[in-house]
Parts: structure tokens; sequence; C-alpha cells
């Protein structure tokens, strides 16, 4: 069952809609705001919640350990990265590495535990 611990959160205003984002690695954009992050790309931290309109709260976990939404399968112990939605997958070359997983994910949509590393 995935978890957080020791988390340091931020509070941000929220790019737009980003209720469907919850747990996806999320950046800071020129304005200020977080947004949802692309395949491979630099992230501040993790979404922890559900901010449904631009300006609207989005708190950020940038340390600990994070609950983060899978787009593939992972094997606990993997260096990860953000996919092309932002969510969770195993790094690959080239890739900025936002964590290491703490839990095995069976695939798409399920959330595992990360150990979020600063860049």
């Amino acid at each position: 069952m995935a978890f957080k611990e020791n988390q340091t959160n931020i509070t941000l205003e929220a790019s737009g809609d980003l209720s469907a984002n919850q747990f996806y690695f999320v950046d800071v954009d020129a304005s200020g705001q977080a947004v949802v992050v692309g395949d491979g790309a630099d992230a501040i931290g993790v979404l922890q919640n559900d901010p449904d309109t631009q300006g609207h709260a989005a708190t950020v976990a940038i340390h600990g350990v994070s609950r983060v939404e899978c787009g593939g399968s992972v094997t606990a112990g993997d260096y990860v990265s953000a996919d092309t939605d932002g969510r969770c997958v195993t790094s690959a070359s080239g890739d900025v590495i936002l964590g290491k997983a703490w839990d095995d994910a069976s695939g798409a949509g399920s959330i595992i535990s990360v150990l979020l590393r600063a860049n």
C-alpha cells in the first residue's frame, strides 16, 4: 500500500484544472504556477491535491516520500522519471531522475510510494 512520509510541501497556484492530476509530477511555469511535466522532464515535486481551477492552491511535495501515479509497470528500487502525461515510469537514458520507487506497480494507474530526489 502506497504511503507518504516526512514530506516537505509548498503551495503554488494551479496553472489550470489539475483535478485529474493528483499524484503526478509537476514543475513551475513562467508565471510561477504548478504545471504537469512531460516526458523525461525535470520536476519540482508531486501534486498532492486536486485543484480544479487556475489560481487555486496546488500543494506540491518537494521532499520526502510521496504517493505517485504510474504510467506503466515499475519495480521497487527503480529510478523513476515522468512520462508524457507526468506520471511515474522507470527512467530511460536521458530522462531526469525524479526519485526511486519504493513499491512495485503492476501498470498504468497504479499508485506507489516514491522517495523524491532533489535535482
